[in-house]
């Protein structure tokens, strides 16, 4: 199974860390956000890696290179100005190739893949979905959610049992297929898929952080150092 790692963010809300950094880049215990993705990936036993870039991208393959040092080996899909999540992956597809595929947000830190990750892979494979997203509680700053955990796995728009999507999904090729060239957000792609019982999903039971401001990344980083 290949992942893709999405890194082409500006990362606003971290200024004046990203003034300098791509987002994944910024450190946290003395980390850069993203190695801690490629070790993780490297322990399940991926070998394929792509990763998305545009504001300062130059910078990603300066530090990690061609992921040897995890036994990795990294790709990078480049894109100027940044597609957004959809049209990112859409760029990235002739890197990706045919078979189902791991995707994960580059800004957030989980203490754990899931562990259901292969099982859910193989759904993918078998054709019971063209997507399977992981769901956790809902932060603080996101109280509303995004999607619901239907029965037979399958995710469903209802309002009042809303989770937050982690940023870590699996993905068909062919989910992409009808995008086109350019900027396209993920999330209408995966609310009209959900309306057509085309997305399965399950709940993340780990740490899980969306380090999208100051707060949040000292926060991990009090974690992590704790």
């Amino acid at each position: 199974m290949k992942a893709m790692i999405l890194a082409a963010g500006r990362g606003e809300r971290l200024r004046p860390l990203t003034d300098t950094l791509p987002k994944p880049l910024v450190s946290v215990a003395g980390k850069p956000l993203i190695v801690y993705h490629l070790e993780k990936l490297a322990e399940i036993g991926v070998k394929d890696v792509v990763i998305n870039h545009a504001w300062l991208g130059h910078k990603l393959p300066e530090m990690l290179g061609d992921g040897h040092q995890w036994g990795l080996n990294i790709q990078y899909s480049e894109e100027g100005d940044a597609l957004e999540t959809a049209g990112g992956i859409k760029r990235a597809l002739p890197l990706l190739g045919t078979a189902p595929f791991l995707v994960i947000n580059g800004d957030i830190y989980l203490d754990n893949l899931p562990n259901d990750l292969h099982r859910a892979y193989e759904h993918i494979v078998q054709g019971h979905g063209e997507a399977f997203l992981w769901l956790v509680d809902n932060p603080e700053h996101h109280p509303q959610g995004d999607f619901a955990i239907d029965t037979a796995a399958r995710l469903s728009l209802k309002e009042n049992e809303k989770l937050t999507f982690s940023g870590v999904g699996i993905y068909h090729p062919q989910f992409f297929q009808a995008v086109p060239e350019g900027k396209q957000a993920l999330g209408p792609l995966l609310r009209e898929a959900i309306t057509n019982q085309q997305v399965m999903g399950a709940y993340l039971d780990t740490y899980w952080c969306d380090v999208g401001t100051i707060t949040r990344l000292e926060q991990l980083e009090a974690r992590l150092q704790a």
